[in-house]
């Protein structure tokens, strides 16, 4: 704290000795009988005026007139204007309003409901109560929090100081309902799997370790819920759905967080196709039900989510916005020219699908404002999904991406064991030549896919990444409540 908000701290905890020496100890206060929300008080005046009500919340405003003031109080519906009169209250009690309770604090009103002069809704104390005492001064909007980085680490200061923020989260939490909702009523069960994992996978990412004592083994935070769920589909699950946090040992940037909330979905007897018309069909329902439209802004720029959405294979994605050929793409050697050409990484040893990818993230990803569906990617980069029939170079495997971001991942499963265990065996050559992020075997699966694993459509949907696009927030970091964040200097 600077000097001045540690003088200000010091000013209130001798105002907390001074209650004390009233008889009064704020901290132990238990609980108050609130009958209205601030919302309720106002949206409800006609039927409430008269009525005596009780009120509760933090004190965000004072103005003091002589022997009375008015105070307008928060609570998690919005704010409500109480007046507070000494010849109501009595000496006594109006004096410890006006010298012991502070801008911040949490206080508890019970008074009548009537309208002022200026037309302001308000409830006239008859009591009041100080219910919590705030040591540290509120920050100013904006003023208080200049620092994004100060804004995320103290997110409780920015949700008092910003009450949008506070709608952007209200928002998650009716998104992530309308999932559940949207897929329940599709008959998709809903289930947990294992966060500490034996073997990693269902991506290409490196994992966070961690060591179970008495076992004596090493385990991963999970990196995706996917093959744990599919192994339910082998068991007779045919429709199942997860939501849950997955964890990737990554960098932190405006659309990475290594901690974040993945929606992963499975349907028995489907494909990249059904899956395609699931994702249409459930983004757009949540659109609708959360922002009250399937046209939503997004940086400025309008988006119409409405199905059907365009369909653009990956590498016809990665020459058109490269500005090149889809022959420019068709060989090794003219892709690393390619590479070359436009000023990206093309050195000896790196595959030739990684390349593609990279020019595809440069030049595609940006421009794919409109939802589209990038469909049909290597084989390559792709050890789960099954292949495309007449091109086994290709699999059945999409991508949506809207605002120029990629919310998901989506493929018909592979479902072969053989084939499986090839293309395990294959990320493990990528692996002992450095690819740290490769898939690891996994000998249990393959077991589970000998069983007999039926058609399968999966998909992944970052929520994070969705709740970004249908609240407008620039940053994955706006909608995680306690983003990862380097540790505070001292």
């Amino acid at each position: 704290m600077t000097d001045r908000s540690e003088d200000l701290a010091s000013q209130r905890l001798a105002k907390i000795e001074r209650l004390r020496e009233r008889g009064f100890d704020v901290f132990a206060v238990t609980r108050f009988e609130r009958t209205h929300l601030a919302s309720e008080v106002r949206a409800h005046f006609q039927a409430l005026s008269g009525r005596t009500v009780s009120v509760a919340g933090r004190m965000v405003a004072r103005r003091s007139h002589g022997k009375a003031a008015f105070v307008d109080l928060a609570d998690s519906s919005g704010q409500v204007q109480v007046h507070v009169r000494k010849d109501v209250l009595g000496d006594a009690a109006y004096e410890i309003f006006a010298d012991l309770a502070d801008v911040g604090d949490f206080i508890g009103a019970t008074g009548t409901v009537f309208r002022t002069r200026a037309g302001e809704i308000t409830v006239g104390a008859q009591s009041f109560v100080i219910l919590a005492k705030a040591i540290r001064t509120l920050p100013e909007k904006w003023h208080g929090l200049r620092d994004v980085e100060v804004r995320y680490r103290q997110r409780y200061a920015d949700m008092i100081a910003n009450p949008s923020v506070r709608r952007v989260f209200e928002s998650r939490s009716r998104i992530i309902a309308e999932v559940r909702r949207f897929l329940d009523l599709r008959g998709f069960v809903e289930v947990e799997t294992p966060i500490m994992q034996p073997i990693y996978g269902g991506a290409a990412a490196r994992p966070f370790v961690t060591h179970h004592n008495v076992l004596d083994i090493a385990l991963y935070l999970r990196i995706a819920p996917e093959l744990y769920l599919k192994r339910l589909v082998v068991g007779g699950m045919e429709r199942v759905y997860e939501i849950g946090r997955v964890f990737r040992n990554e960098g932190v940037s405006s659309r990475h967080n290594p901690e974040f909330t993945m929606l992963e979905v499975y349907q028995a007897y489907g494909d990249y196709n059904d899956m395609m018309a699931l994702t249409e069909q459930m983004v757009v329902h949540i659109a609708q039900q959360v922002v009250g439209s399937p046209v939503i802004t997004c940086q400025g720029v309008s988006i119409d989510l409405s199905p059907p959405w365009q369909r653009m294979t990956f590498h016809d994605a990665a020459a058109r916005f490269a500005g090149l050929q889809v022959q420019d793409l068709a060989s090794e050697e003219a892709v690393r020219g390619a590479s070359l050409s436009l000023g990206l990484p093309h050195e000896p040893g790196l595959p030739m699908a990684t390349m593609v990818h990279n020019i595809f993230e440069k030049f595609a990803e940006p421009n794919l404002v409109q939802p589209t569906f990038i469909i049909d990617y290597p084989t390559a980069i792709s050890p789960l999904a099954k292949r495309k029939p007449g091109n086994p170079d290709l699999v059945e495997r999409f991508e949506p991406y809207i605002g120029g971001r990629e919310i998901g991942n989506a493929f018909s499963e592979l479902n072969d064991p053989v084939d499986q265990r090839q293309r395990f065996e294959e990320q493990a050559k990528a692996r002992e030549e450095g690819d740290m992020e490769a898939h690891p075997m996994d000998e249990d699966y393959i077991r589970a896919l000998e069983y007999g694993l039926p058609p399968t459509g999966g998909l992944g949907i970052g929520i994070d990444r969705l709740v970004m696009l249908l609240t407008d927030s620039p940053s994955i970091r706006d909608v995680i409540l306690f983003p990862t964040l380097r540790p505070e200097s001292p």
